[in-house]
């Protein structure tokens, strides 16, 4: 089977899958449609971070694939619905790069606190610029954390260790980590907060999220980042009110339009700033995040192949499927009607196929049934079931 790694992924997930025995094709940057569709021919496995768009029309387009790895956390550009409706499995990586993010917001956060920016442009320009004007410690501070997801809670921890004053606010009832204050509102938090961080996710109801009015709304001298999604922020309101002085600092790891390769042109209204810490998606570029990514979603996509496993995926059915070496397994997803599982054992018992196993899971729109049997599955059955009206796609694993 064949597998494309896009975008730099970690070498270590090309060599778990070479070792269980694809073929690997890899591949610097990303791809855009008419690339993807061409370089997917024959291919099963679809490595990408974030840069490159699975469309519909690319998955459309591609008949042979299986399943897809977001090297990364987002999955907002993979059409997730499309996928589903394909059989394709997708995962990411929800878990693995929090850290990364977590240090490089407490490192952005110091720098601004310090304008160590302003500080090292002087010295560079031959300026001795020693004052402490403006330069604050970050303990007894106030930060207000908006998404308290895995990156969010997190943070949370470890600003509090640094002697932070947490408050958060999460459309989700989540609990509180240590002392931190739940807001019942964004409005409360940025009327609280002295530092401001954004890790909301990707979905597109976020487009748009924090703009002119919640700027106008922070604290004056408050300090903003952003290091989840470079759509959910209007960069040129944020312009304006550092320009002003109500903001008196901001880092921001993402954009609305970023290059698809390392050295290609960048632009952005936030560039010359005076106090503005700008990062290239660097929030999980660490080599121990990157490591563990690579490690943790080419095992899953390994797992998917050779035994039907889709643990942690994020648009189909979750069954964690032990090996059971000396049998058939017969993979089958289907649309999410009643009476699918009665039509396929009624097919292999016409054919006298005797079930040793059986795990079944359902979401809303799709169901995925695992069988486990010894004997061989006869061609005609496999037409048999493949035939069915309400599968989606059907697989065996010897």
């Amino acid at each position: 089977m064949k597998a494309l790694l896009l975008e730099n992924v970690h070498p270590l997930g090309e060599s778990l899958l070479r070792d269980a025995g694809f073929e690997v094709e890899t591949r610097v940057g990303a791809l855009d449609e008419d690339e993807l569709i061409e370089a997917l021919e024959g291919v099963q496995l679809l490595g990408i971070r974030s840069k490159t768009e699975v469309t519909a029309r690319v998955l459309e387009n591609a008949p042979s694939l299986e399943a897809i790895g977001a090297f990364c956390i987002g999955t907002n550009q993979i059409d997730l619905a499309v996928a589903a409706q394909k059989g394709v499995v997708v995962f990411n990586a929800p878990f693995s790069n929090t850290r990364s993010v977590v240090e490089l917001a407490i490192a952005e956060i110091i720098i601004m606190a310090r304008r160590l920016t302003e500080k090292d442009r002087a010295l560079h320009d031959g300026v001795w610029f020693k004052d402490a004007k403006g330069s604050h410690e970050v303990r007894g501070r106030r930060l207000g954390i908006v998404g308290y997801g895995n990156i969010g809670s997190q943070l949370s921890v470890v600003a509090e260790m640094l002697g932070f004053k947490v408050y958060f606010y999460d459309t989700d009832d989540k609990l509180a980590l240590g002392n931190a204050t739940r807001c019942s509102s964004l409005e409360e938090l940025l009327s609280v907060a002295e530092v401001v961080t954004l890790h909301v996710d990707g979905r597109s109801g976020n487009a748009g999220f924090f703009g002119a009015e919640q700027f106008a709304a922070m604290r004056p001298r408050a300090l903003f980042l952003n290091l989840s999604r470079g759509f959910v922020v209007d960069y040129d309101a944020l312009k304006t009110h550092l320009e002003s002085g109500h903001i008196a600092g901001a880092a921001v790891d993402v954009f609305p339009e970023e290059p698809k390769s390392k050295g290609e042109p960048f632009s952005s209204p936030l560039q010359g700033l005076a106090n503005v810490v700008l990062t290239p998606h660097i929030g999980g570029s660490t080599e121990e995040a990157q490591e563990d990514i690579g490690r943790f979603v080419a095992a899953k996509l390994r797992d998917y192949i050779q035994r039907g496993s889709t643990t942690l995926n994020v648009n189909l059915p979750s069954l964690n499927l032990p090996e059971r070496p000396g049998q058939h397994r017969l993979i089958h997803f289907h649309q999410n009607v009643p009476g699918v599982l009665a039509r396929m054992n009624g097919i292999l018992a016409e054919h006298g196929v005797n079930i040793e196993g059986q795990m079944l899971d359902t979401s809303a729109e799709s169901g995925y049934v695992v069988t486990d049997v010894v004997s061989q599955l006869p061609e005609a059955l496999l037409d048999q079931l493949r035939s069915m009206p309400e599968t989606i796609r059907l697989r065996v694993v010897n």
